[in-house]
């Protein structure tokens, strides 16, 4: 696991990761175990356009969509919470900056082997393809993989765990 030095005020953690590995299911338990609010930055994107996040893709396209998830996750200013971001959040460096300004963020990895079993359909789950429809699951991996390194403050392999010992694992790592 790799960590770098944090600042004090930094006392949320921020989850990312490739759909599927588990950001915000792992999110609800780790804010159990640490005793802290959880927040899912999906759902307050889809929140602030009354859209699901499959449609406001469809609808605006990716460049849109990425527009408004950088918007809203430079905008939060919460306190002692586990923040899931969705998979696309490492698109946008000023977003990614700002969380890492507020919080400890933490990488979720999985092998693509356990994100092919993870994700068999991913058509309708509110995935950011950014070269377009005809991008295979194995191009969006490779694509995002060193994104979410340079950003993690800490990675954690959450490859065959299950969502509880994973949750354990990340707190332990942030200890």
């Amino acid at each position: 696991m790799k960590e770098k030095s944090f600042e004090p005020g930094r006392d949320n953690v921020v989850l990312i990761g490739m759909p599927g590995a588990g950001k915000s299911t792992l999110g609800i338990v780790l804010a159990k175990i640490l005793c802290m609010d959880f927040v899912d930055a999906d759902l307050l994107i889809q929140q602030s356009c009354d859209k699901s996040l499959q449609r406001l893709i469809d609808t605006l396209g990716p460049d849109a969509f990425i527009e408004i998830e950088n918007q809203v996750l430079s905008e939060m200013s919460f306190e002692h919470s586990v923040i899931a971001t969705g998979g696309s959040a490492v698109y946008s460096d000023a977003a990614m900056e700002h969380l890492g300004k507020i919080g400890r963020i933490v990488y979720l990895k999985i092998n693509f082997d356990e994100l092919k079993c993870r994700l068999a359909d991913f058509s309708d789950r509110g995935v950011v393809m950014k070269g377009g429809i005809g991008m295979s699951l194995r191009d969006l991996y490779d694509e995002r993989l060193p994104l979410y390194e340079k950003y993690a403050d800490i990675t954690v392999d959450v490859n065959d765990l299950t969502i509880t010992a994973a949750a354990r694992k990340v707190a332990a790592a942030l200890k």
